[in-house]
């Protein structure tokens, strides 16, 4: 039996990468590997970490071995767990890398997992470039990059950005596959109640951590053009700020529109997911900048058109006016795509797209990519 480990954010830690790492994780044991993913004991200094906590509440996911031992800031113990794996000599390590800030630390680990000749290193990229620029990106970027021995990317932007800073590594695609981790969808009726809100308004699902780069000021924007209001159009914004909280109340106020927006800002558990989604008839992502969107894939899953600004991998997964709508990133063609979605009922035929697209999006396909990769 090969044996695999994963460096990765996992259980405890919260949020995208650490669900879909555990859903990999899962895949790669129903395939008969066995998997250990070492986490981080510590993740982000606090001064680095713009949320409320790092940690969920939720219960860990059955039948996975995760340890939480990184230190991202902290050498000694990147050589003692990058010695540790030179001896235990897995098959392979699959290092997630989504922030050139975990750089130096995975780096190390992998450098000195892989010199023992036998462990072969992937990277999982989510982004090479990142959203945010910050000091030291490039040359901790550059490090994580050379040590890696080849790429596994789920958006043709970052499969190019591999390409062009890791030339001659083998680079593969393999788009991100769907949340399915999340429960099964509920019916309107009852997710509605769950959530206490009233059946006679239409929904917009804006759904995940607040970032500036997320656009969700440019929905606001949206959702205060007359038409929207007309048509008892209401958003929902689920998830928490990891930004200026001040900025988005500001703009509310200013816009005038607190009455169409259902707002819930706190950090949204695995348990409840599934009632944003199913009370939802559009998920909206208006983002400036994107790589892949974990988003999209949920929204696959519960089987939920789209509207998605035309950035970076999103049209990759998004098309338009089948699954959904391509946008440019402004708020008029955010709003008239709003509007012709209700205007010409486009829910029943876009559904019916997206519930039979969304098997290519597989966690089968991935690990075959990955076993192509391991050869």
């Amino acid at each position: 039996m090969k044996v695999i480990t994963i460096l990765s954010p996992a259980h405890p830690l919260r949020g995208g990468i650490a669900s879909s790492t555990e859903r990999l994780a899962q895949e790669l044991q129903h395939k008969g590997y066995q998997v250990h993913i070492i986490s981080f004991s510590l993740q982000y200094p606090g001064f680095l970490f713009p949320g409320k906590t790092q940690y969920t509440t939720d219960p860990p996911p059955e039948g996975l071995t995760i340890t939480q031992e990184i230190n991202s800031i902290n050498p000694l113990n990147w050589l003692k767990i990058g010695l540790r794996l030179r001896r235990a000599r897995p098959d392979l390590i699959i290092a997630r890398f989504w922030l050139p800030f975990m750089g130096p630390s995975l780096g190390a680990i992998m450098r000195l997992a892989k010199s023992n000749g036998h462990t072969r290193v992937i990277a999982l990229t989510d982004n090479i470039i990142p959203h945010e620029r910050r000091f030291g990106d490039r040359l901790f970027t550059w490090f994580f990059l050379k040590a890696a021995d080849a790429f596994l990317v789920m958006s043709k932007s970052v499969e190019h950005d591999a390409h062009t800073l890791a030339p001659g590594k083998p680079v593969a695609l393999a788009p991100h596959p769907v949340y399915d981790n999340y429960g099964d969808p509920v019916s309107r009726e009852a997710a509605l109640a769950h959530l206490n809100l009233p059946a006679a308004h239409r929904y917009l699902l804006f759904f995940g951590f607040i970032r500036e780069y997320k656009g969700l000021d440019l929905l606001l924007g949206a959702m205060a053009d007359p038409r929207i209001r007309e048509r008892n159009i209401r958003l929902i914004v689920a998830g928490e700020y990891y930004g200026n909280q001040e900025t988005y109340e500001s703009l509310i106020e200013r816009l005038g529109i607190r009455d169409l927006l259902v707002l819930q800002t706190d950090y949204i558990p695995n348990d409840a997911v599934k009632y944003y989604f199913s009370a939802a008839d559009l998920v909206a992502q208006p983002y400036r900048s994107a790589t892949q969107s974990g988003i999209s894939q949920l929204a696959y899953h519960f089987e939920k058109p789209m509207l998605a600004t035309n950035v970076g991998g999103l049209p990759e997964t998004v098309a338009h006016g089948k699954s959904g709508y391509i946008v440019e990133v402004n708020e008029t063609a955010i709003a008239d795509a709003i509007v012709d979605f209700y205007d010409h009922n486009r829910q029943p035929e876009m559904t019916a797209w997206v519930a039979q697209a969304k098997g290519q999006y597989s966690w089968g396909n991935m690990v075959k990519v990955i076993q192509d990769l391991m050869i």
